[in-house]
């Protein structure tokens, strides 16, 4: 017998609360805890079932909730107002530039405001800009309940569901993979032999743009194990069958600006370019690197060559960036470094032969370098000795007795 009991005016009522016999000419209703009446049509039992549903409907709702609602409402306005002014301005834009308003996007948006209000301000986030309503003020989450109280979401009291979500849904697809594969062996096949997940020019969100994404504070544990589980989904074989769902919590490498523009090169009494690097820094070390282009490969370091620096390693770490974009016989290099000891001064001089590199290298291998991380200045400095301990991190032995 089903548990439910269908009126012919498609509402339902549980049997746990009702009772329902029909003859021919009469119903009869009774709804435990609510009312009880005998009914001679079904119209009557409709306006006796409509009460029970006002009455649910009118259950008085708390403080919380009632000022949760009339945030939201608030919010859902503001953003309309906002929404409102800004396809006014876009239209009032496009009529200044002369374009039809319908088909004005975006991108023609930001050309007209780089030509309208040029600025030579070097913070990109400190020119003006006019960016649709959703990408200038904060996400914020849509109701997770109902004015009754109960959670739309099942993972509602974890207090974070989005994120458990993110996890759960992972999982899933590791266990989808090791069934996939199981199935692979058994039956000695080798499917989709052509596909791969390349994600050389990417990188997992950080902490900021995950919770950003996900519209949840996440603790630094929570973060490492979104990493943990996401590094596990992709070591998998045949990861590149949940190639949308890993890419939507990756950014690329090569949509990145570079925080300074490139500079053009100069040229000397010989016609031969070259670029100077300033403030050349690493730990304590400090210098300046010259580049001139064309060269033979000849590398000055104070005043002498490459045996400067006595150990392989920190030789190693200056040609690097020479050999990595294949300038190693191309230009000749010149470095006054002062301060710090080896390690500082090669790592120094490594990132300033980069930096002026880019002036003599292509788009791609620009990206490339930024990529291999040739471009980014390394800020590690060395760790203080702490009192009570022989050094930063090392204790003193413990012993029982």
């Amino acid at each position: 017998m089903s548990n439910v009991i269908k009126f012919s005016f498609k509402h339902i009522i549980p049997l746990s609360r009702c009772s329902y016999v029909r003859t021919k000419s009469t119903c009869l209703l009774n709804i435990k805890g609510y009312s009880s009446k005998a009914a001679t049509t079904d119209s009557d039992v409709f306006d006796n079932f409509t009460d029970w549903e006002t009455l649910s409907k009118t259950k008085k709702i708390s403080k919380a909730m009632r000022a949760y609602l009339e945030r939201a409402k608030e919010h859902d306005e503001f953003m309309k107002k906002q929404q409102f002014e800004f396809s006014i301005g876009k239209r009032h834009l496009a009529n200044m530039m002369g374009e039809d308003p319908e088909t004005f996007t975006q991108k023609d948006v930001d050309r007209a405001i780089e030509y309208l209000f040029p600025s030579g301000i070097y913070d990109p986030a400190a020119r003006p800009l006019m960016k649709p309503p959703e990408e200038v003020f904060p996400a914020r989450k849509a109701a997770e309940f109902d004015e009754a109280g109960r959670p739309h979401h099942f993972l509602f009291y974890t207090g974070k569901p989005n994120f458990f979500k993110l996890l759960y849904d992972a999982a899933e697809n590791i266990q989808f993979l090791y069934k996939f594969e199981d199935k692979v062996i058994r039956k000695k096949e080798t499917p989709y032999p052509n596909q791969n997940l390349d994600l050389s020019n990417t990188v997992w969100f950080t902490k900021d743009q995950l919770e950003q994404h996900l519209v949840e504070k996440l603790t630094d544990l929570e973060y490492e194990n979104f990493k943990l589980v996401m590094e596990r989904l992709i070591s998998l074989p045949y990861s590149y069958q949940f190639k949308d769902f890993i890419e939507k919590f990756r950014k690329t490498l090569t949509s990145q600006k570079f925080a300074l523009e490139i500079p053009k090169p100069n040229f000397d009494e010989d016609g031969r370019a070259y670029v100077t690097t300033y403030e050349c820094l690493r730990k304590k070390a400090r210098g300046d690197v010259t580049i001139r282009s064309p060269g033979t490969g000849k590398i000055i370091i104070n005043g002498k060559d490459i045996t400067y620096f006595e150990d392989t390693q920190s030789r190693e770490q200056v040609i690097f960036p020479l050999i990595f974009t294949g300038m190693q016989n191309k230009v000749d290099v010149e470095c006054n470094i002062e301060g710090g000891g080896p390690s500082g001064q090669s790592g120094a001089i490594r990132w300033g032969i980069a930096w002026g590199l880019r002036s003599f290298v292509d788009k791609n291998m620009l990206e490339a370098m930024q990529v291999a991380g040739l471009l980014t200045r390394d800020h590690r400095r060395r760790e203080r000795k702490k009192p009570g301990q022989p050094g930063a991190r090392k204790k003193p032995t413990w012993k029982r007795r």
